[in-house]
């Protein structure tokens, strides 16, 4: 489908879904940015979805079936496309 990128952040925090916790009841509640933080460097969120295209804090899952539905790059990665990928851009996943 495709989706407006309705926001963009730099080292963001993240707040696991809830049917995500009811699967890894030990993933915290919140997580502040950072390098540990499994959203990586940077984020860029797709329409009113929880949906986002991210880094990662763990690059040995890159090209592995290990997400719950975003899109996760290399965070060199996603700081590059960050730069040009503007508010308002319509993103199509095919």
């Amino acid at each position: 489908g495709s989706h407006e990128v309705t926001s963009k952040t730099v080292w963001p925090d993240w707040r696991p879904p809830a049917d995500m916790r009811a699967r890894r009841p030990d993933l915290p509640a919140y997580m502040a940015g950072g390098p540990d933080n499994p959203l990586g460097a940077r984020a860029i969120y797709l329409g009113s979805s929880i949906y986002r295209i991210h880094g990662t804090n763990e690059p040995t899952s890159i090209g592995k079936a290990a997400s719950s539905g975003c899109i996760r790059m290399l965070n060199d990665d996603v700081i590059e496309l960050y730069r040009f990928v503007k508010l308002g851009a319509t993103v199509t996943v095919i």
